[in-house]
Order: structure tokens, then C-alpha cells, then sequence
């Protein structure tokens, strides 16, 4: 795999080039970039595989060349590196393999290449998307959030729900709670059918339903296999509930 570093501050360059060859099994360029613009020159000239691709940078950005990144005929997949937790979301959203947080540990380094390796191991598409398959993009199959000093990759089959609280979302998954800034309704139009809607501030993931109880106080609530946790079911939602819960039953008949 061939990496192309980009970083407008030397040090970062020499300790990042520093961990990429402690890690093995990588050539990176002995050229390297200081800004944006370098950066698409160089993966133009050299054809990376990978880009380490630093955000604040003067001139042009890094998150204004990754936007830039696909113009080329055989643009690299993308690696952030930030000191910043701030732009996770719209990098994900720039297809990047994975967002690190600076000072890089070797660890998260290590993985983030691995992520970048499979990818490249993806056998490629034979044809190109047409714009209305771009248009109606599938939805993703990670949500990036920052958990205390570490943006992590959250698979979507591994949560069970989404609920929203003031500003924020928590995201229950299976290794924890995490919190998010993705509006609910957002959430709900892109993951339309893994994601059911049981009140105004909660969407809960299909597969994980195991059922609705309704209480002697007249609340109805959702539970959930793997977790004790319950939520409430709003009457405006409980029809649509209870024929999603019916109609997977009969799936697992007919199966």
C-alpha cells in the first residue's frame, strides 16, 4: 500500500512517518505535502493508494481537497488527521476510511490502515454508479462519534436505538452509549427500514425488537434482545409497531 502524507506542520510529517514504518508493511512517498492543493498535485503525479490527509492547513484545506479527491482519474481512499474532533461528521461524509485524532497512537494508526487495506482489497465495481443511483445513495453502514478523546466507526447492525434528548442524540449500542448531533429525522429517512419510529424522540433498529408490553398505567413500551433497556411507545405509533413486530413473526414462520 502506498501513502502520501499531508500536513502542513513538519514534526506531525516526521512522527506520523515515523509510526507508518514502526507499523511495516506500507511504502510511504518520500514526497510529502504541506497544503491542499500539494496534495491533489502529489496524488495525481505519484497515484497513492492511501492519503494521510491532515484538515487545517493554509490555502487549501484538507477537508477542501478530499471534497476534490474524486476529479482525479484514480483518487486514494483518505485517512483524517486533526487535532480536532469537530469535522468527524463531514468526513465520514467524504467517504474516509477513518478520522485520528492527534497525538496519533499506533494502536488506532494500525487499525485505521487495516480498514484502508480491506478496502483496497474490495474487488472494484464494474461499471459506474448513473446519477440516479448516486442520487439514492445507500445508507451508510457506520455512523462516526467522538468517545472521550477517540472518534470511533459505530456499525449500524450493532445499535439498538437512537433517542433524541435537547441538542443531542444517544446512540445505544452494543458497546455502550454514545452521543450525536445527526438529527433524528435524518436518521430516520436514511436508514428507512432498519429504523422504525416508535415516538417523537426515538427510532429503534428492527432487528433488535423482541416485543411491546402495555402497562398497568396504560404506557406501552418497546424491549429489545441483548439489553434490559425499554422504551415508550407513543399512540400516535404503536399501530405501526405492533405491524412491523406482526409482520416479522410471520417471516420467521414462513422461514
Amino acid at each position: 500500500m502506498k501513502i502520501l502524507i499531508a500536513d502542513d506542520e513538519p514534526l506531525a510529517r516526521l512522527r506520523l512517518r515515523a509510526l507508518l514504518n514502526e507499523i511495516g508493511q506500507c511504502e510511504v512517498l518520500e514526497a510529502e505535502a504541506t497544503n491542499g492543493k500539494e496534495a491533489l498535485d502529489m496524488a495525481r503525479a505519484y497515484q497513492p493508494d492511501l492519503l494521510m490527509l491532515d484538515i487545517g492547513m493554509p490555502g487549501l484545506s484538507g477537508m477542501e481537497a478530499a471534497r476534490r479527491l474524486p476529479e482525479l482519474a484514480n483518487p486514494p481512499a483518505v485517512i483524517f488527521t486533526t487535532a480536532y474532533s469537530e469535522y468527524a461528521l463531514e468526513a465520514f461524509d467524504q467517504q474516509a476510511v477513518d478520522y485520528l485524532l492527534k497525538p496519533i497512537r499506533k494502536d488506532r494508526l494500525k487499525q485505521a490502515l487495516q480498514r484502508a487495506q480491506n478496502l483496497l482489497n474490495e474487488p472494484p465495481h464494474a461499471e459506474k454508479p448513473s446519477p440516479e443511483e448516486i442520487s439514492n445513495k445507500p445508507a451508510r453502514t457506520h455512523i462516526g462519534v467522538t468517545l472521550q478523546t477517540e472518534v470511533r466507526l459505530i456499525p449500524i447492525d450493532k445499535i439498538y436505538f437512537f433517542r433524541a434528548d435537547q441538542k443531542y442524540v444517544t446512540l445505544r449500542w452494543t458497546g455502550g452509549e454514545a452521543l450525536t448531533d445527526e438529527p433524528l429525522k435524518n436518521l430516520e429517512k436514511e436508514f428507512a427500514g432498519q429504523f422504525l419510529r416508535i415516538h417523537r424522540n426515538a427510532l429503534v433498529s428492527v432487528a433488535y425488537l423482541s416485543g411491546w408490553k402495555k402497562e398497568f398505567n396504560g404506557k406501552c413500551y418497546i424491549s429489545f434482545s441483548g439489553i434490559k433497556e425499554r422504551l415508550e411507545i407513543s399512540r400516535r405509533h404503536l399501530q405501526s409497531v405492533k405491524q412491523t413486530i406482526k409482520d416479522m413473526s410471520l417471516k420467521t414462520r414462513e422461514n
